[in-house]
């Protein structure tokens, strides 16, 4: 069974720097496409940045020149660096994998929460 486990999240000021962290098990070929997701409350799942296994990576707008994601093909993990951040960035952060068979796996999530 796949299991995707989040790390990482916290509370910081606002300027301030977390990096998150996700760890894939049971994935015997690895993923496809990785992303990371964030839902504030009452709004929408939105993507925040994914990347391929060769390591295209896609940002949304909103975190483009802060935020940098990467991932770790043999150990099979997903990183997140979120750098100046603000209070709109608060949320519950998800990793979501996409593997061969383009079955998706989420994880729980991590919240983040950013204080003006």
């Amino acid at each position: 069974q796949v299991q995707l486990v989040e790390s990482g999240g916290g509370l910081v000021q606002a300027g301030g720097s977390l990096r998150l962290s996700c760890a894939a098990s049971g994935a015997r070929h690895g993923f496809n496409v990785m992303g990371w997701y964030r839902q504030a409350a009452g709004k929408e799942r939105e993507l925040v940045a994914d990347i391929t296994y060769g390591g295209t990576t896609n940002y949304a707008d909103a975190v483009k020149g802060r935020f940098t994601i990467s991932r770790d093909n043999v150990k099979k993990e997903l990183y997140l660096q979120m750098n100046n951040l603000k209070p709109g960035d608060t949320g519950v952060y998800s990793c979501n994998g996409a593997d061969w068979d383009k079955r998706v796996h989420w994880g729980r999530g991590t919240q983040v929460t950013v204080s003006s």
